[in-house]
């Protein structure tokens, strides 16, 4: 009688390569960040904080000690760039623990989904501004707003920021989104 053989199990890694796995993880990310803060205007801590996490072990697996820095190094670019609009009161913290999460697992891609992100941010700003009729006084708001800045630094506007109730919120989720699903078809398509 011949020796029963099992099957063999396969490993995800064995299924999905590490260029098309980094991308699908901070697409999932992203996207359940969207959905978490259109319906509820948060990103959780519980998606940042374990993203983070998976994202330094993923790049620490891949890549040795080289990509656990170079993860850290996109967490710390990509989460600071949004901790600049954050201290000014123009983002919230999720979105800041969100850049940073995307950062640490993109790792050396994190330009790419920075701009991707920017692009889609502005884009996203465009139609909010248009379908809210507001037009005139977010360009208005918006001079204001950079004029503010260059002559006061980084101090928050008296009436442009989160803590003013008629101002207009866009759940930057969406643009986070956007851009890192943009960036997960079409630049890894590119390679």
């Amino acid at each position: 009688m011949a020796p029963r053989v099992s099957p063999r199990r396969t490993c995800f890694l064995e299924i999905m390569s590490s260029a098309e796995f980094i991308p699908a993880l901070a697409t999932a990310v992203a996207v359940f960040a969207a959905v978490s803060d259109v319906h509820d205007r948060r990103i959780p801590n519980r998606l940042t904080y374990p993203a983070m996490i998976a994202g330094l072990v993923l790049q620490l697996a891949l890549h040795g000690w080289k990509g656990l820095l170079i993860g850290a190094g996109g967490g710390v670019l990509f989460g600071g760039m949004f901790m600049l609009f954050y201290l000014v009161k123009a983002m919230g913290a999720g979105d800041v623990k969100l850049g940073t999460a995307l950062g640490c697992i993109v790792g050396p891609s994190v330009l790419q989904v920075m701009f991707a992100t920017a692009l889609a941010g502005g884009a996203l700003a465009i139609i909010f501004m248009v379908f809210s009729g507001r037009v005139v006084e977010t360009v208005r708001n918006t001079l204001c707003v950079a004029g503010f800045h260059a002559q006061h630094g980084l101090q928050t506007h008296p009436v442009v920021n989160l803590d003013n109730p008629s101002a207009l919120r866009m759940p930057y989720g969406l643009a986070f989104a956007a851009g890192t699903l943009y960036w997960a078809v079409f630049a890894q398509s590119w390679r």
